[in-house]
């Protein structure tokens, strides 16, 4: 059951110039990693950067979650948003792809979750419509644009409208698709240069090697 339980507000962060420079400087295996020293041999060891962290949105059921919702599940997530004309539905596909061929090939589950950038004109109601289109597993989330911002800055998530005519506009983003594992920690951030086949096998790879250590 879902807990309605919300969490203290932040104050909303501005993404701009900053963004675009987190989106390429985290993006995939290329982003940043601090330097620390291995427990067992002393080296320096590259360790993952932060990214992610508690956030309080409204899901497509018009439900309050938070991140504790999601506590024992691997999750596929995507920054994305209904009115996107190409990259984003190209994603959304491939993401329902993913995890078809994780359950019907491997049995594992992966539950996908898609959380808007244009929460003004993605209500609950617009988002279930819209992802049953892909597949009805799909968890979309959405809220208050300060909450949305809150989360895309702890993702490093980067967008802005573009093209504004009026209400008319579309948003550029940084199309960022993340792996997290069930203490809901990133593993792994993906691009847009994975297509259906090539981000099952990588996804595959870090649930076996989780398997291993844990």
């Amino acid at each position: 059951m879902l807990k309605h339980r919300l969490l203290a507000p932040r104050p909303p962060i501005l993404l701009g110039f900053g963004g675009l420079l987190a989106f390429l400087h985290y993006n995939d295996e290329r982003r940043a990693v601090k330097i620390g020293k291995d427990s067992y041999t002393g080296s320096d060891t590259a360790a993952a950067p932060i990214i992610g962290g508690p956030f309080t949105l409204v899901n497509s059921e018009n439900q309050i979650v938070n991140e504790q919702d999601f506590l024992g599940n691997w999750v596929l997530l995507y920054f994305g948003y209904t009115s996107s004309p190409d990259i984003g539905p190209d994603q959304v596909r491939i993401m329902a792809k993913v995890i078809d061929t994780l359950e019907a090939k491997e049995n594992l589950k992966v539950l996908p979750v898609f959380v808007t950038i244009d929460p003004q004109r993605d209500t609950p109601a617009q988002l279930r419509a819209y992802l049953k289109e892909f597949d009805p597993r799909i968890v979309g989330l959405g809220g208050p644009v300060s909450a949305v911002r809150q989360m895309a800055q702890e993702y490093r998530v980067y967008f802005k409208k573009v093209e504004e005519e009026g209400d008319d506009y579309l948003v550029e983003s940084s199309h960022s698709m993340y792996l997290i594992d069930p203490k809901m920690k990133v593993v792994r951030c993906f691009g847009v240069e994975y297509n259906a086949e090539q981000l099952s096998k990588e996804i595959l790879k870090e649930l076996k090697k989780h398997q291993v250590n844990a």
